[in-house]
């Protein structure tokens, strides 16, 4: 193979994948779908196509890395019982129900198969368009959340199963390649464990090397890349590797910088990877099947929102953002292509299968960006034409002694509105709480603070609060939109309350403001304040005193900080 031949076909790969993917930018698509255009365009032009999807399948196993540096069970945990239990039940009910409706059609390890890349839904997609329009600290957007973490955990156990299931033979040939699958799982993490967990971070800790950049650099993609390399010459899958080494320097305090480091390398790859998926698009085949393709995927949308909806009721909750969260992850994403490629190096899907398998998830690609923006209105309009209230939570309950007409209503119980309650309470003033998170609503309990149990876009959930009896009313829900149209709704029932809204963006302030609140709280200007208070006292009293005042709590008097009103 002409080396030099290799590098020009990637630079012309890399430089289609810059203009489409900055093309599906502007039409609002993720770039993934221009990688995606750019591998299909591109492809027939390559001679050594083979040799890039070689080179590429590195940016998959670059990206389970890094994952493993951000994995934690304190992070899972953080997210809520909807993540660990939510995330594991829908990958299992996926693979599970696909795999029988389809069992009819296929035989069953190809069923299977289907199964696992169905259950699979598209993190890089997802959270871009999530972050994007400000919706991760949603109700939706937080339980899409954790069940994305799960998923991209559950590649691991995924791509084992299909590797086992791929080296068939008879019951002693499957129960030995399953040994052998284990031993060398087991080898390899001893091996890392040694040197991810306890000789790394000693390096990386020793006398001048960290001050290093260029040495740390060269330590983090030795790290990323090598250990794809060691599980692939043991047998296994890269990916599995590199996810198992990056979960095992992620509980090492240089996690963050090594992630860094490693991302310039790991974006060129993954690029690679996507439009070496592309190349895999047969445009003749399109002509004759894509309608098949597209049944398909309404198969798979339709029956992983379900799952999700069913799943989300489970944990609490209400139905428009289960409906929600079930349309967000109802696509198929970029790890499914991983299973699929596993799948068919394994003999476990026929050509045919594969390429159906493949265009199907292009297609879902394209679809995902508005499913994840239209999952809330698409919720909403669904359960109307069912007859219910989107707005609903179910069956409502109040905590004992619960007073219905508080003068002030608080609008959501994470940490700012519990500081909101708590100071309301010291001075005697008697407090409602109006939440449907299921944590926050166990906290409130404990508490012994009256909860009202809904969604507070909605004017009968809010009316059932007391809203048309209160004084004032306090939104502290994250969420700039959701806080949007909750004072659009309080103030279209309450004209003469006081309606107070925090903000978590300088730039959705003339939004909420136009919806109808009297002030609204800046979170990044009051941050600013509070951040300018601090350095103008730290530079005038010095480190010592500027770190007992900080411990304190207050600000010295003849200080610049007090002078200025801070």
């Amino acid at each position: 193979m002409d080396f030099w031949q290799l590098l020009m076909e990637i630079l012309i790969l890399l430089a289609a994948a810059f203009v489409l993917g900055a093309v599906a930018q502007r039409l609002k698509q993720s770039a993934i779908v221009g990688y995606l255009l750019a591998g299909t365009l591109v492809g027939p032009l390559l001679f050594n196509a083979r040799a890039v999807i070689d080179v590429a399948e590195l940016g998959v196993a670059l990206l389970l890395f890094s994952i493993g540096l951000e994995f934690s069970f304190g992070r899972l945990k953080r997210l809520g019982r909807i993540a660990l239990g939510g995330g594991t039940l829908q990958v299992t009910a996926t693979l599970g129900i696909f795999a029988l409706v389809t069992a009819v059609f296929v035989s069953l390890a190809q069923a299977l198969t289907l199964g696992a890349i169905v259950a699979l839904s598209s993190t890089a997609v997802v959270l871009r368009v999530l972050v994007d329009r400000a919706e991760v600290d949603a109700v939706h957007g937080r339980a899409a959340l954790g069940i994305l973490l799960l998923q991209d955990i559950a590649v691991v156990p995924l791509v084992l199963m299909l590797t086992v299931m791929a080296s068939g033979g008879t019951a002693r040939e499957v129960a030995i390649s399953i040994f052998y699958t284990l031993a060398a799982a087991g080898g390899l993490v001893v091996v890392f464990y040694l040197v991810f967990y306890w000789l790394m971070p000693r390096v990386l800790t020793s006398s001048g090397l960290y001050a290093n950049r260029e040495l740390v650099v060269l330590l983090a993609i030795l790290a990323g890349v090598g250990s794809t390399w060691a599980s692939h010459a043991v047998g296994l899958s890269p990916a599995l590797g590199a996810f198992l080494a990056g979960m095992l320097l992620g509980e090492s305090p240089f996690a963050a910088q090594i992630r860094s480091d490693v991302g310039s390398i790991r974006t060129l790859f993954v690029t690679l990877f996507f439009t070496s998926i592309g190349l895999l698009m047969d445009p003749a085949w399109l002509l004759h099947y894509g309608l098949a393709a597209l049944a398909f995927l309404v198969l798979i949308i339709c029956l992983k929102s379900l799952v999700l909806y069913i799943i989300g009721r489970a944990f609490q909750l209400e139905r428009r953002y289960a409906l929600a969260t079930g349309l967000t992850l109802s696509q198929i994403g970029e790890f499914s292509f991983v299973l699929a490629t596993t799948a068919r190096q394994g003999g476990l899907i026929t050509e045919p299968l594969f390429a159906l398998v493949v265009t199907t998830n292009i297609f879902s690609l394209f679809a995902a960006p508005y499913l994840v923006t239209y999952a809330l209105p698409l919720a909403d309009a669904f359960l109307r034409r069912l007859g219910r209230d989107a707005g609903l939570a179910g069956p409502r309950r109040e905590a004992d002694g619960a007073t219905a007409h508080a003068p002030v209503l608080v609008i959501g119980y994470g940490p700012a509105g519990r500081e909101v309650s708590s100071a309301l309470q010291n001075n005697g003033l008697a407090t409602g709480i109006l939440e449907l998170n299921p944590a926050a609503i166990e906290r409130a309990q404990a508490a012994g603070l009256p909860i009202h149990i809904g969604d507070a876009t909605s004017t009968e959930v809010l009316r059932h609060a007391g809203v048309d009896h209160a004084k004032a009313v306090v939104i502290t829900v994250p969420d700039p939109r959701t806080a949007r149209d909750i004072t659009a709704a309080v103030r279209g029932l309450v004209p003469q309350a006081q309606l107070l809204v925090r903000s978590r963006y300088q730039r959705s302030c003339p939004e909420i403001t136009a919806a109808g609140a009297d002030m609204v709280v800046d979170e990044e200007s009051t941050v600013g304040r509070l951040l300018a208070k601090e350095v103008l006292t730290s530079l005038e009293l010095g480190q010592e005193a500027a770190l007992a005042c900080a411990l304190s709590g207050r600000v010295p008097s003849g200080t610049a900080a007090e002078r200025e009103g801070i």
